[in-house]
């Protein structure tokens, strides 16, 4: 592929990589700027630093998703660029509605319709999507288990503690605890478009053996801050606002909970959506007052943006894929 076709591709890459600043990052500072613990300023740019210091800390989800998802051998750029292309669209419709979407699954199916589309069923990898099945199932269900669990086992310690003292302890270890979630969420999501940057480097021949190096970690990781500032507000005022109540405990439980849910799953190269683990947590710590505590009709808008991320993802990078191998050719 000529040059100037990479360098579109790379930029794809990058463009998919704001996206995911303002449609997922947001979910690492959007319960502890509704529980006004810090200002939306200050949450953005914590978050922006530890997610740079969080995909500092190790690329093996960057490696399960340049490696292990599609085969690098025979797939080319054409099919990254597809897959970014749908990433973009898909994501941004639903951000237009204030739907938290998975990039993580955008990306996965993205690449897995493109490469359908230029290289058939053998291109995909079983233990890689393996990984990717595990994934969804941690992010729901012990997402949702986690916040349950955590704030009810915070409220049976701290019965007899006035309301007060509480909203003055928690909000200060909520600080930590989202400065956690947001150190997590670069460990794992930060992560995934570093290897689908590289990943077009190898295919283009730039580079000779899959490997991170650091300028693509700060590149990736600050499109994505710039990202967040741009438009994550949208994503905040659901996650924050509309899926339930939110006192500085319940925002420390929630991200305590699905911070320890990802930072496990990184550590096992397990590529997950930390936009379910968060929602599902917030979810739980809802519930664990009462089911009514939650919006349910919310909940089902976003998991219908969940369920739907998957096939329309695949099917656009899988027509674009296939246009563009019918008018040009394999690269």
């Amino acid at each position: 592929m000529p040059d100037t076709a990479v360098i579109a591709v790379l930029l794809l890459v990058l463009g998919a990589e704001f996206v995911n600043g303002f449609t997922d990052a947001p979910n690492a500072i959007a319960t502890v700027i509704s529980t006004r613990v810090l200002r939306p300023y200050w949450a953005i740019l914590m978050a922006t630093i530890l997610n740079v210091l969080g995909a500092l800390s190790g690329t093996a989800v960057a490696k399960t998703i340049g490696e292990d998802i599609v085969k690098p051998e025979v797939v080319n750029t054409l099919t990254v660029g597809a897959a970014m292309v749908a990433i973009i669209v898909w994501s941004t419709v639903a951000w237009r509605y204030g739907l938290p979407t998975s990039e993580s699954h955008a990306l996965v199916s993205g690449l897995a319709g493109a490469a359908l589309a230029t290289a058939g069923p053998s291109v995909l990898i079983g233990h890689g999507w393996q990984k990717v099945l595990i994934g969804l199932g941690l992010s729901t269900a012990l997402g949702f288990a986690g916040g349950a669990g955590l704030m009810t086992a915070i409220a049976r310690l701290l019965f007899r503690t006035p309301r007060h003292r509480v909203g003055r302890v928690f909000g200060r270890l909520q600080v930590l605890s989202s400065a956690f979630m947001a150190f997590s969420h670069g460990c794992n999501d930060a992560q995934k478009f570093m290897g689908v940057f590289v990943l077009t480097l190898l295919l283009a021949g730039s580079v000779q053996e899959f490997h991170i190096p650091l300028w693509v970690i700060l590149l990736c990781a600050g499109t994505m801050g710039v990202g967040t500032v741009c438009g994550g507000w949208r994503i905040m005022r659901t996650m924050g606002f509309k899926i339930t109540r939110l006192e500085p405990v319940h925002g420390f439980a929630a991200e305590t909970a699905a911070g320890l849910v990802i930072t496990v799953a990184s550590a096992f190269a397990i590529p997950l959506s930390t936009t379910h683990t968060i929602n599902t947590a917030i979810m739980g710590v809802g519930a664990s007052r009462r089911l009514s505590a939650v919006r349910w009709g919310v909940g089902a808008e976003i998991v219908s943006a969940w369920v739907l991320t998957f096939p329309v993802c695949g099917l656009i990078a899988w027509v674009i894929a296939g246009a563009a191998k019918v008018l040009f050719g394999s690269p």
